[in-house]
């Protein structure tokens, strides 16, 4: 039988993975989330060599994630702060926690948790839709406006194979 795949092109998580997917990544998007801005911190928290920070820090100011401001003049220093499009990863790096906590946590327990700020107590938020609770069960992908033909064609064979299953 032959197969159309998605086109990956147009996948909202394959083209989320080119902008934040790569390790590096995803730790100084960390960092900024806790507050760290400047050059030298996330180097010290994260023990990355100065040419690949560099080329992240740039790689996520390009993709409008981080925001580079001057912070000095002589010499020139520069800090990276989260735009609006940076901080809405917020609760996809919480998820990643969650997750990391439940199922690759060492034998000893979770390293970090998430505490409230007020209580200092343990925490861990789940994801919340307006409407009922879903399951996994209860959603499916569809082809959206975006789509180009292959994206479509999968879709198409996906709904037919359901269709045949359930027949």
């Amino acid at each position: 039988m032959h197969r159309t795949r998605l086109d990956t092109r147009e996948c909202p998580v394959a083209r989320a993975l080119d902008m934040i997917g790569e390790w590096w990544s995803l730790l100084i998007i960390r960092d900024a989330l806790r507050g760290l801005r400047r050059f030298d911190e996330f180097q010290e928290s994260l023990g990355i060599a100065r040419n690949m920070l560099s080329r992240r820090l740039k790689t996520l100011v390009a993709a409008g994630i981080l925001e580079k401001h001057a912070y000095a003049e002589r010499p020139r220093r520069h800090e990276y702060r989260l735009s609006p499009k940076g901080a809405e990863l917020l609760p996809i790096l919480v998820n990643l926690q969650i997750w990391g906590n439940r199922w690759a946590a060492p034998a000893a327990g979770p390293a970090t948790l998430l505490v409230a700020r007020a209580s200092g107590l343990p925490i861990e938020p789940h994801l919340s839709l307006s409407g009922p609770p879903i399951a996994a069960d209860d959603i499916r992908l569809a082809a959206g406006p975006g789509a180009g033909p292959e994206t479509r064609a999968a879709f198409a064979l996906l709904r037919e194979a359901a269709r045949r299953k359930g027949a």
